[in-house]
């Protein structure tokens, strides 16, 4: 017994039905119809136009009216009206459409209310709001959509990447003026080595290195000035002047370590006009390691900055002393000073009345704050009696008068 399988087998392989195609007296019976039902409809349209009436409108057999933006195509191969290519393109996509990535232009959310100055249907984005512009890196909603998941040269303008391509220095977009940009003619690989070579050239180091000649005299040889080694820093012997070798910079700290521009002026009390004098003081230029666009560091050494601080300008380690203990001073003064006139206004403005009393000012009579007045006008000197002082829980002292019930405040400088 067979057992029947799932599908069924089939008794015969099915056969593919062989249409032919029209023959030419049918192709002409066809043309013939389209024709004829053309013309009627030319003719019925044109008599409703002569009676001034309305034809009525096609509906498909749903219910649907073919307009311009709605296209009820025909079943079958072969419709009798097709979608025209543009109303399914990008291009033309209505306002009602809530898909963010058609390129619709977007209105404005406050240009309805008047809140983008009465500009109805301006396309202008808003503004972002200034309080969010140091914590937003990116403003999405002004950027262009590349469609290839990055930036271009306008939304990020601080990209290196994007600013290496410029054809001078500062032409590329985004690039900084002070920085060289790669020539449009060299490639990625020839600017990276050219920018190596430099780097190497500026340090002295590598190929740049001055080399060491034992043919030389050896007085024209330079040797570093503690322990006589021959490789010395070149960079320090260019722009200091000074012939050191890399150990002693490390084993010798207290002479070769490098001084900022703050702490020359603060400690040593030199002016800026004397830092900035490179024949005076030389000084070795590096990024600012707090701020990339920020000023370069002014780093100085720190024997020539004692040098030229206890020898030329004061004298002596004492001497410096003593002019940074008398500024020290001087500055102390200036604050007490200015704490006392504030005290003293703050007096003036909460007992205004009782200073005018005081001085006479107020009333333009003999009697002074405090005088007791008699029935007829004299005037009777009071003397006040002070109480024992005592300090509430604010910590303030008050004394009261026992005649007359006067409080005044303490106050110890």
């Amino acid at each position: 017994m067979v057992r029947p399988s799932t599908p069924p087998p089939q008794s015969t392989p099915p056969q593919a039905v062989n249409v032919s195609p029209p023959t030419p007296e049918v192709t002409r019976k066809l043309e013939e119809s389209r024709l004829r039902a053309k013309d009627l409809r030319s003719q019925r349209e044109a008599a409703a136009r002569a009676a001034g009436t309305e034809l009525p409108v096609a509906k498909s057999s749903s219910g649907f009216v073919d307009t311009e933006d709605v296209h009820v195509v025909a079943p079958g191969k072969r419709s009798l009206r097709k979608r025209p290519y543009e109303s399914i393109t990008q291009s033309h996509v209505p306002e009602t459409n809530r898909d963010a990535r058609s390129p619709a232009k977007r209105q404005d959310v406050g240009s309805s209310s008047g809140g983008n100055g009465g500009n109805e249907g301006s396309s202008v984005p808003r503004a972002a709001n200034k309080k969010f512009a140091r914590f937003v890196d990116y403003n999405f909603s002004a950027m262009t959509d590349t469609k290839g998941g990055f930036l271009s040269t306008e939304d990020d303008p601080f990209n290196k990447n994007l600013s290496a391509g410029g054809s001078g220095p500062g032409q590329g977009p985004g690039g900084n003026p002070d920085e060289p940009q790669r020539p449009k003619h060299m490639t990625e690989a020839e600017w990276e080595r050219m920018q190596l070579l430099r780097k190497l050239q500026k340090q002295k180091a590598g190929p740049f290195e001055p080399g060491l000649s034992a043919i030389a005299d050896k007085a024209e040889r330079k040797k570093c000035r503690e322990c006589g080694n021959l490789e010395i820093d070149w960079v320090w012997e260019e722009v200091f002047g000074c012939c050191v070798c890399g150990g002693c910079k490390e084993k010798l700290p207290e002479k070769y370590s490098l001084l900022t521009k703050t702490e020359c002026r603060e400690d040593y009390l030199i002016t800026d006009p004397e830092l900035r004098d490179k024949d005076l003081l030389p000084h070795l230029s590096r990024p600012n390691p707090h701020k990339t666009h920020w000023h370069d560091m002014m780093l100085f050494l720190r024997y020539q900055v004692e040098e030229y601080a206890f020898g030329q300008k004061w004298g002596s380690a004492e001497a410096l002393d003593a002019e940074f203990a008398r500024r020290e001073a001087a500055k102390k003064k200036r604050k007490e000073d200015k704490f006392r006139d504030r005290l003293l206004d703050l007096k003036k403005k909460t007992r205004a009345d009782a200073f005018r009393r005081g001085s006479g000012s107020l009333g333009g009579g003999d009697a002074r704050f405090g005088d007791a007045l008699a029935a007829g006008g004299a005037v009777k000197k009071h003397v006040h009696e002070w109480g024992r002082a005592v300090v509430d829980e604010a910590g303030m002292s008050t004394k009261t008068c026992v005649s007359c019930g006067m409080e005044v405040e303490e106050f110890e400088l």
